[in-house]
């Protein structure tokens, strides 16, 4: 929000009028007051509205005709489909949405930012440290948590009731470990194993198993009949063997000798993770996935771009950050290929989209059946206007690779990990990727959550954390009305993520025990 005007101004009505110019450039501003803004209140010295306009929704500070371009962040978000006079009203239903950039036309030209590691800044960084779980490959883990994957939605009744009572019975026994977790799917039967789209869950799978919360000791149930074979999802770490169980298994007569056999093998499992101990650990240890779901027009303005900050001294101090969501950054790739830090980190950004682009045209949508309903009622017009805002949450560094769907995070620094923006498969993604952190920033709210890795909630505005005070981990909201800075909250931020990373301090999802399914995205064919 370098360039972010917030003018203040009373109305002769009484309302105090605040509206959020993002660009000097723009011709829409943004009403930043809860309540909203009444019908002849005056905004930006001369602009009058003529109709009450709701919190998060666009005023136009000039009168535009048919065919107008409609700025915000300094871009084109839509062209005005009627005359909108000035004090009017902006929002989906009288502009028109804009032809994607055409990725034949973006040519490389590198604009990297300068690294601003001045002394002090080099001296705060190097003493950050977490207390996480080193594991044997290196990677490092912010949760202990015994996993339970599956090769097939057949299973899946067994694993739950296995999960249950692993957290019942044996967890009490080894207190050094969080949590029990089945990783249940609609995968493994039906399916074309063989089909080009079937690397992008076979892979999920297995790359989820190896997250850094599991500590290596992943327990793999399978039924024996199913086209995806346990083996082919283990993990090169681990028992190999000793954690495959097949329900099938000649040797088990009945359910309650299947339950005795995974017991048998959780308890094994459960013995080792109980002998991990936290240490102290180097920022460049994190791998935190940044992601948005149930945005508003704030969270381009507060919680994306404090989140970004963070990101930037994450990576500033060796650490990894990664961002995703394809359509929620297509209408910004213009704006990202010039941070690739090189010719071939930018094709792959552009070979992303364009994979995509097909994907959905294959399913006959386009990138504008992305905004909800609640992304409009919270003043975001369109694809375009959620875009320009989403990708604030990559701050600034070069990104250094693209990591496509189901795939591992190759590379430390700024990553983009291709996901669709469905919240669950963006999800599921990035722990596939290596995430042991999570940041999710939400301004018309969710209560989303993931159990295999703590998940910190930004509210983009005070309105939503006041009435989810218990549900919201940090109001970025502050930055709105100029009490606070992004630099500031970003730091706020990224101590928070520190003590969450921790296990000093508790988020929301975990106090109250609310975790959604993780989501496979399968482009193959079932059948």
């Amino acid at each position: 929000m370098k360039n972010t005007i917030i003018d203040t101004q009373t109305s002769p009505i009484g309302t105090r009028g605040l509206v959020i110019k993002t660009s000097p450039n723009d011709n829409v501003a943004i009403v930043a007051i809860p309540s909203g803004l009444k019908r002849g209140s005056i905004v930006m010295g001369t602009t009058v509205l003529v109709e009450d306009i709701p919190m998060g929704h666009k005023v136009a500070l000039q009168t535009l005709k048919i065919g107008d371009e409609v700025r915000r962040y300094g871009q084109v978000i839509g062209y005005a489909t009627r005359t909108i006079e000035k004090g009017s009203w902006v929002n989906e239903g009288n502009i028109s949405l804009p032809e994607p950039p055409k990725l034949e036309d973006i040519k490389y030209k590198p604009v990297l930012p300068p690294v601003e590691i001045n002394d002090k800044l080099q001296a705060q960084l190097r003493k950050a440290s977490f207390m996480g779980y080193r594991n044997a490959d290196g990677s490092v883990g912010t949760k202990n948590v015994l996993a339970i994957t599956t090769s097939v939605q057949c299973v899946a009744g067994i694993t739950n009731f296995i999960e249950n009572k692993i957290r019942k019975e044996l967890l009490p026994l080894y207190p050094n470990v969080d949590d029990v977790v089945a990783f249940n799917h609609s995968y493994g039967c039906g399916i074309a194993i063989d089909a080009p789209g079937a690397i992008v869950p076979i892979r999920t799978i297995k790359n989820i198993a190896q997250n850094p919360n599991f500590g290596g000791e992943v327990m793999i149930i399978g039924l024996g009949c199913e086209k995806l074979r346990p083996e082919k999802i283990a993990p090169l770490s681990g028992d190999g063997g000793l954690s495959i169980l097949y329900l099938q298994d000649e040797r088990f007569e009945g359910f309650y000798e299947m339950v005795d056999g995974i017991m048998e093998m959780a308890a094994t499992h459960l013995k080792k993770l109980n002998q991990r101990q936290r240490t102290r650990c180097s920022v460049a240890d994190l791998v935190v996935g940044m992601q948005c779901g149930g945005s508003d027009a704030f969270s381009g303005l507060t919680g994306n771009p404090v989140s970004g900050f963070a990101a930037d001294l994450i990576v500033k101090a060796g650490g990894t950050v990664f961002f995703s969501e394809v359509t929620e950054v297509r209408d910004a790739i213009h704006l990202l290929v010039p941070r690739a830090m090189d010719e071939t980190v930018a094709q792959k950004l552009k070979d992303e989209m364009a994979w995509y682009d097909n994907y959905l045209y294959q399913g006959q949508a386009d990138r504008s059946a992305n905004t909800t309903p609640g992304n409009k009622g919270g003043g975001l017009s369109n694809i375009v206007e959620k875009a320009l805002g989403s990708v604030a949450k990559s701050g600034t560094s070069p990104i250094v690779d693209v990591v496509s769907p189901g795939e591992k995070v190759r590379k430390k620094g700024l990553n983009f990990v291709a996901t669709p923006a469905s919240d669950f498969a963006c999800g599921t993604l990035q722990l596939a990727a290596g995430m042991n952190m999570h940041v999710f920033i939400t301004g018309r709210g969710t209560p989303y959550g993931l159990n295999m890795v703590p998940v910190i909630k930004v509210s983009s505005n005070s309105k939503l954390a006041n009435r989810w005070h218990d549900l919201i981990d940090f109001d970025a909201g502050p930055v709105a009305f100029g009490e606070k800075t992004i630099e500031e909250m970003g730091w706020e931020l990224f101590h928070l993520i520190l003590e969450v990373a921790s296990g000093t301090k508790k988020v929301a999802t975990d106090k109250l025990g609310l975790y959604n399914d993780l989501v496979l995205f399968n482009p193959g064919p079932l059948t």
